[in-house]
């Protein structure tokens, strides 16, 4: 890392020893595929509740949202305003009903409900999702040391990616949970010290800061009219209900932290000390997307070097300098927003602090990473190779197999890390892939706890209708303008929205037919 100071390499590397030896610890409990998935239910609730905290809060949150607000508003905090309902809704009917199946994947009972379609319909839905969470995870931690380090963003994969893979190999869930909650408690401080930095750079303080975002309008929460065609303030709240409510309800890695409580009260609380103390931190990174946008409006020579440096990836290897200057003047702060907390980082923040933040980042991605690594290789296990190839997989090659699929989806995470390299806004390439992803699956797992009397035949027809459906609102961009009038009018945002009530409306409707 040779733009570092000795001093803060010594704390990022302290880190990451810290991390692969607490999963060495682990290491020691894991003599059974049991406690490698649920830690034999023997975590606190508050333990849990952190841990999830920690997996919502991920360096898109610690990258991407301080580059939205940056770019634009606090609309996308309507998203977390979302949370209390769904994770109400989650804590009524889906903690008590997971914790009585017993059963660790969140996906075996659609088999028993609508038959194997089902559960490997919801199962391809899910590892798709955490590929694409994964690497877009991946890549926001690529994007920001990158700034700080100067070596390429594949290496930067590689390298932390391995780091991430051997603790979670070792440990298994129980130690994903407790580094985790190490990992909530660095990144909410990390975030804590960098809003305070930037206030005491700031010439005026905080009341310089709340006039410039004012009369910027960088505090709005987006329009308050009925209109889902763009991103108004109902389109974000509808979005991130179905989001949070596909998260908090059958997700399989929150799911399988709820196996993990001693209780089922337990696993309840997990979930609302998870929503009340990520409220108050997610505005804290959309304060400090604000604080970076004021300071540099106050400075504006200050950040013509992003500017510059977004220009030049725009156009092609051998552009010259003139040409480079005449795009970064076209460049609007949502064009480069993605760029400016590294960037604030590498030049404003004291020498031995910046090893903190740094790895308050690589907290944030690798809380979320080893919980997708982990959830991903359970459900692989469980729902593809015990179901299709190996039945009898029991002891040791079961734990033998939980390592090795671990391992693969830390190894996939990184290339589809790789492959988002170039992307506008991290935020915005996870939401997109997540609401596309998400809605058939979220559709299914309600149409199912909706209605008994939904059939099989009912909801193959209700999935396939919604998966048209999601794929033409996914593509349908590139029909021909002499026939725009076929395009999807929406907002990109509500396709999880559409495609869910699409498969859960369709399927109710066929069985209340066929019963009349």
């Amino acid at each position: 890392m040779k733009n570092l100071p000795l001093i803060d390499l010594c704390v990022i590397f302290l880190y990451l020893l810290t991390m692969v030896f607490v999963g060495a610890w682990f290491s020691r409990k894991n003599k059974s595929a049991d406690q490698f998935t649920k830690a034999s239910g023997s975590i606190p609730g508050w333990a849990i509740g952190l841990s999830i905290y920690a997996t919502f809060l991920s360096s898109n949150t610690f990258l991407g949202v301080p580059g939205k607000a940056y770019g634009g508003n606090w609309n996308a905090f309507v998203f977390s305003l979302s949370m209390p309902l769904a994770a109400w809704v989650a804590v009524k009917y889906f903690v008590p009903f997971y914790r009585a199946t017993g059963e660790v994947s969140a996906y075996t009972n659609l088999e028993k409900r609508f038959g194997p379609w089902a559960r490997s319909y919801a199962v391809s839905c899910f590892l798709l999702t955490q590929l694409a969470r994964m690497g877009s995870v991946f890549f926001g931690i690529a994007l920001s040391l990158q700034a700080l380090t100067g070596y390429s963003m594949e290496l930067i994969m590689i390298v932390t990616g391995a780091c991430i893979i051997i603790y979670t190999v070792m440990g298994g869930i129980e130690a994903v949970i407790w580094t985790e909650v190490v990992q909530g408690v660095i990144k909410t401080l990390g975030a804590v010290l960098i809003i305070y930095l930037i206030v005491t750079n700031m010439s005026g303080g905080v009341s310089k800061i709340i006039d410039i975002g004012k009369t910027d309008h960088k505090f709005s929460l987006g329009s308050f009219k009925l209109d889902f065609t763009q991103a108004s303030f109902w389109a974000i709240l509808l979005y991130g209900f179905f989001i949070n409510l596909n998260n908090f309800g059958m997700d399989q890695n929150y799911v399988q932290r709820y196996h993990t409580a001693t209780s089922e009260k337990e696993a309840g609380k997990s979930v609302w000390l998870c929503v009340w103390i990520y409220l108050p931190a997610s505005l804290l990174f959309f304060a400090i997307g604000a604080c970076l946008y004021a300071y540099y409006q106050a400075n504006p020579v200050l950040i013509e070097p992003v500017k510059l440096r977004a220009a030049a990836e725009r156009l092609s290897s051998n552009a010259s300098a003139t040409e480079i200057a005449k795009m970064a003047a076209t460049l609007q702060p949502a064009d480069y927003g993605d760029k400016v907390m590294p960037y604030f980082m590498v030049t404003k923040i004291p020498v031995g602090l910046v090893g903190l933040i740094v790895s308050a980042i690589l907290s944030a991605a690798m809380s979320t990473i080893s919980s997708g690594m982990n959830a991903s290789a359970t459900v692989f296990s469980e729902d593809i190779y015990k179901r299709y190839i190996n039945p009898n997989l029991t002891g040791k090659g079961q734990l033998r197999l939980l390592y090795i699929a671990t391992a693969l989806f830390g190894l996939l995470g990184m290339f589809t890390g790789v492959a988002m390299i170039g992307v506008k806004s991290v935020l915005d390439i996870w939401w997109q892939l997540s609401g596309i992803f998400a809605g058939g699956m979220l559709g299914l797992f309600l149409l199912g706890m909706m209605s008994k009397k939904v059939g099989n035949q009912d909801a193959i027809i209700a999935v396939i209708v919604g998966v048209l459906v999601i794929l033409w609102m996914t593509f349908s961009y590139l029909i021909p303008d002499d026939y725009a009038f076929l395009r999807y009018p929406l907002h990109v945002n509500m396709i999880i929205v559409v495609g869910t009530l699409v498969i859960s409306l369709t399927g109710t409707l066929l069985s209340k037919r066929k019963r009349n």
